[in-house]
């Protein structure tokens, strides 16, 4: 009897943690999915909804549900008071190609994509002034160390500033991520986005040559392709100065008002870019909350948003061979995914 007892003993100890039916996290934190579990503490179960109880409390995790996000995002998407109207944007989408033939490198569209835009009343709102003075700080070729002087530096922290503070739309979202304890205070939410967005790492020869706002905003190219560019603003500018020629698109969102989205074929100054995917007539501030909420709370993952009750998914990636912080790591990219 006390070999029975002592073995009984050890198997609780064992199984604290590891048995499939332990409904604690102790020793389980980051570990792989398995059925048989009652619960579970990955990243992945705020998604699934089937975390343990003491996740947060031992994982350092914050539950997060999809329907939470989902319902800030209609929040976020009415508070967008600088999105563009249809008396201020006009675009000319033209030619719809199916996804076999967005690497075909054909011009199907002979006008440009953006027929009109009322610069004058859109472009002089603070957000998208401070948006525009970081957006052409970049050098676009993988490879070229960025380099940032003082008053490019001070164009970031302004522009975060600009969106994230200034704007009811900003402070939603730090105060939904403040109550959910991700940030204890808004200058650490502010300094994380800082860093997580324009801090620099290498995607070629080693050089500190990219960021994820350069990447996403402002577009690169690597390998002789256009990579990231996700931004209607950035390709606004590039089409009126004649460096881009837009060609098609593969997909088209149901929305019929501003923000709407795009999935695009053009060139950028000789370099392709097949699907180039956007949300159309937003406000920088609603553009970099929503890729900033997605990346906070499911980095790496499909994000399953709403805007004006119909579904939107942002496609987030993690840049893992550099971190910043306390092993955090950079956003890799940010993008609408085609439905």
């Amino acid at each position: 009897m006390k070999v029975v007892g002592l073995f009984v003993i050890f198997v609780s100890l064992v199984c604290q943690g590891y048995c499939t039916g332990s409904t604690s996290c102790k020793n389980r934190c980051d570990e792989k999915y398995n059925a048989e579990n009652t619960c579970h503490c990955n990243s992945r179960c705020t998604e699934y909804q089937n975390c343990c109880s003491d996740f947060t409390e031992l994982c350092g995790g914050s539950v997060i549900l999809d329907s939470e996000i989902k319902a800030l995002s209609e929040t976020l998407y009415a508070l967008d008071s600088n999105k563009a109207s249809a008396s201020e944007l006009i675009i000319d989408a033209q030619a719809l190609v199916p996804n076999s033939q967005t690497s075909s490198q054909t011009d199907l569209s002979p006008r440009p994509l953006f027929r009109y835009l009322d610069e004058e009343t859109l472009f002089s709102r603070p957000t998208y002034s401070s948006f525009l003075s970081v957006l052409d700080n970049y050098k676009r070729m993988t490879g070229q160390a960025e380099n940032f002087s003082p008053e490019q530096l001070a164009e970031q922290e302004d522009f975060i500033r600009e969106t994230m503070s200034n704007t009811e739309l900003g402070r939603e979202l730090f105060a939904f991520l403040l109550t959910k304890g991700v940030y204890a205070t808004e200058e650490e939410f502010l300094q994380d986005l800082k860093m997580m967005w324009f801090g620099l790492y290498s995607r070629n020869n080693n050089m500190l040559d990219s960021s994820g706002f350069e990447h996403i905003f402002a577009g690169e190219i690597k390998q002789g392709k256009v990579s990231g560019f996700h931004n209607w603003i950035q390709f606004y500018l590039l089409e009126k100065t004649g460096e881009l020629d837009y060609y098609s698109h593969s997909f088209n969102g149901s929305w019929t008002t501003f923000p709407d989205v795009l999935g695009m074929q053009f060139k950028w100054d000789g370099y392709y870019k097949q699907v180039g995917s956007a949300i159309i007539g937003c406000s920088p501030e609603f553009d970099f909350a929503v890729y900033s909420l997605c990346y906070i709370t499911r980095p790496g993952k499909q994000c399953r948003l709403s805007m004006g009750g119909k579904d939107l998914i942002i496609q987030t990636y993690t840049w893992t061979n550099s971190f910043y912080g306390d092993g955090k790591k950079f956003i890799g990219s940010a993008f609408p995914a085609s439905p």
